[in-house]
């Protein structure tokens, strides 16, 4: 919260002394992380912002505050990367968003956490609670291109779910023919992002 407060401060500062039009730029923020977006006037904001967050006695984070051009620069805010991006299939680039590479390590870290061989609930609890993590995950990482960070978090909980099961089943093998990919995201029940973003494209 008081964070927050000394957000609004700033937000308020730069209204009332009409900098969005001096910078030619807008603000954008989600409690007290937030990104300048300026045409040709970004050192001016970023100094600025130093100016007024020093005298509310903070300090800006110099480890996630840097200057970018963001027609040629991705930029990480709120979990998402912004800037170019490049199509698979005919090459083209263009700008956008997508899952950050650090939200996917964060999902995979949470499955990887839950399908731990100490989990003894019974596999209806434990998908149960595997898929409302990746619905949480889905449900905020449901803008932009998607496709190559469903596919990675897909591939993980494949292989994490394959080798909980054959732990617990105490199968001797891989477990690729038992626990394949169909069954698991079939019969065993377990979300699947890449379907799910297939089947709201029709």
């Amino acid at each position: 919260m008081l964070a927050n407060v000394y957000m609004n401060r700033l937000l308020k500062g730069w209204r009332n002394t009409k900098r969005g039009e001096q910078f030619r730029a807008r603000v954008v923020n989600y409690a007290d992380d937030f990104v300048i977006l300026s045409s040709g006037k970004a050192k001016e904001a970023l100094d600025w912002t130093r100016k007024v967050v020093t005298r509310l006695g903070l300090t800006l984070n110099e480890a996630k505050t840097s200057i970018k051009q963001a027609r040629t620069e991705s930029f990480d805010f709120l979990g998402y990367t912004f800037g170019p991006q490049r199509h698979k299939k005919d090459g083209r680039w263009y700008l956008g968003a997508s899952p950050s590479k650090k939200s996917v390590a964060r999902v995979k870290q949470k499955v990887g956490d839950h399908l731990i061989p100490s989990n003894v609930g019974t596999w209806p609890e434990v998908r149960d609670r595997l898929n409302q993590i990746l619905r949480g995950w889905l449900a905020y990482f449901s803008y932009g291109t998607r496709a190559a960070a469903y596919q990675a978090v897909d591939r993980y909980v494949y292989e994490c779910v394959r080798h909980f099961l054959r732990r617990r089943h105490k199968v001797q093998s891989r477990g690729t023919t038992r626990f394949s990919i169909e069954a698991v995201f079939g019969e065993l029940g377990v979300l699947k992002l890449r379907r799910i973003q297939m089947g709201s494209r029709s």
